[in-house]
């Protein structure tokens, strides 16, 4: 195994522990899926978490990986879950998703009305759009 491929590994068991110890008792990491890739964490439905530890930040990237992941899953909300540098826990990572995903996020627990109907809802087909 590579080393950046450890750092991952590492990084995304030490997503999964921290949930575990917050409460999210289903939390695990998933296996690979090759171009239907789901992400990287699963056990909280709805949601795609992609975790990243990275020497240099692509949001951009990063933030498309996930949406990919997230129509793939047909999950409300995606986020990567990126290693702060110099810090070893999660809680103290970066998590970074769209405005639109966000606003998704808010909604889906009761916060605000239903987003606008531009957004990309789990039922949406690709096809149809």
């Amino acid at each position: 195994m590579s080393a950046s491929k450890r750092k991952g590994t590492a990084w995304e068991s030490a997503i999964v522990g921290y949930l575990l110890a917050n409460g999210v008792p289903h939390a695990e990491r998933r296996t690979l899926c090759g171009a239907k890739d789901r992400g990287d964490i699963a056990g909280i439905p709805g949601v795609v978490i992609e975790a990243k530890s990275a020497s240099r930040i692509d949001l951009a990237g990063w933030l498309d990986e996930t949406e990919a992941e997230r129509r793939n899953d047909r999950a409300s909300v995606g986020a990567a879950w990126v290693k702060r540098r110099g810090k070893t826990s999660p809680g103290e990572g970066y998590v970074v998703m769209t405005g639109e995903r966000f606003l998704r996020l808010l909604a889906d627990a009761g916060y605000i009305p239903q987003p606008p109907l531009n957004d990309i809802t789990p039922a949406d087909d690709e096809t149809t759009r």
